[in-house]
């Protein structure tokens, strides 16, 4: 025989169990999703530390109300009244990031019929600046290229010039030769063109970036950082090629790695580069040259 209290223990544990709902089920799942993605969004930055320091204040707030340790629950209520706004000072990057990510996250996974062209389009893309790329690094040619994706970076591209190419290698490696008025700045590819030259970037504030990093890889890991780009740099130094994506840095590539690389965040069939390249086909291919003209202008506009 089970103890009495064992047995109204789990009556009343049965009891909440049928009592649950398919609503409460769906709101249980919604609450465990978002503290995963919170989890997920701080565990490599800096706000981690930050969390971690409130999670501290909570916890003394709990610990002095138990104790009746009034001096303490005095002063942390006085510090929770304005909590609020302080965690939004506090966290205001993390936040302006997660929230540009939250609206801009593409759905990966979700496959298109029909998107062969699309891929091709980016595939050779992705092809004319892995070749810019790899001879630049062989010459020792500083290079930063910008893949935009699902967030838009049109304040970015109003610090540079707009250009709107088509991908060519012999182009990228001209906007990067070292007497190029552009050089200096970051190439942004917009929808699988070139878009934008010698755009500013904001530098990365994370003090644990590696000290040999200079300022074009700290300006591509803060682009990374703050949106969903593809960022690739070569090394004025050595030569090295680098892709930064969210707020990480991988070295080390050549032509073939960098072409897989590229491949893989901006080559899938979803929402983004390829869709959009897709679709430009595809209107290409719907819309005659007589109605192109009464438009006044082409598709690639």
């Amino acid at each position: 025989m089970l103890p009495e209290w064992l047995t109204d223990s789990m009556g009343n544990i049965w009891q909440t169990i049928k009592s649950i709902s398919f609503f409460d089920i769906i709101d249980i799942i919604g609450v465990a999703f978002l503290l995963y993605y919170v989890y997920k969004f701080i565990r490599d930055r800096r706000a981690g530390k930050l969390a971690l320091g409130v999670v501290f204040i909570f916890a003394f707030q709990i610990l002095s109300e138990i104790l009746e340790m009034q001096a303490m629950q005095f002063i942390l209520q006085n510090v929770l009244q304005v909590g609020l706004i302080t965690l939004v000072v506090l966290f205001q990057p993390e936040l302006r990031t997660a929230l540009e990510k939250m609206g801009g996250e593409s759905l990966r996974g979700i496959r298109s019929i029909g998107e062969q062209k699309g891929a091709s389009f980016v595939y050779a893309m992705i092809d004319s600046v892995a070749a810019a790329v790899a001879d630049m690094s062989a010459s020792k040619t500083g290079a930063l290229i910008v893949f935009e994706r699902s967030t838009k970076l049109g304040d970015l591209i109003l610090t540079g010039t707009v250009i709107n190419a088509d991908p060519s290698p012999f182009l990228i490696k001209n906007v990067f030769f070292n007497k190029a008025p552009l050089h200096d700045g970051a190439l942004i590819i917009r929808d699988g063109r070139l878009y934008a030259a010698g755009c500013l970037l904001p530098l990365s504030a994370n003090p644990d970036i590696i000290k040999d990093l200079g300022t074009r890889h700290r300006a591509a890991i803060g682009m990374s950082e703050n949106s969903d780009a593809v960022v690739v740099v070569v090394s004025e130094e050595t030569g090295m090629i680098s892709v930064a994506y969210e707020g990480n840095m991988k070295r080390g590539f050549d032509r073939q790695s960098l072409t897989r690389e590229l491949r893989q965040y901006l080559a899938e069939p979803t929402p983004g580069i390829a869709q959009k390249a897709r679709l430009r086909f595809t209107r290409n291919k719907a819309e005659s040259p007589a109605e192109k003209q009464q438009k006044g202008g082409s598709a690639d506009e």
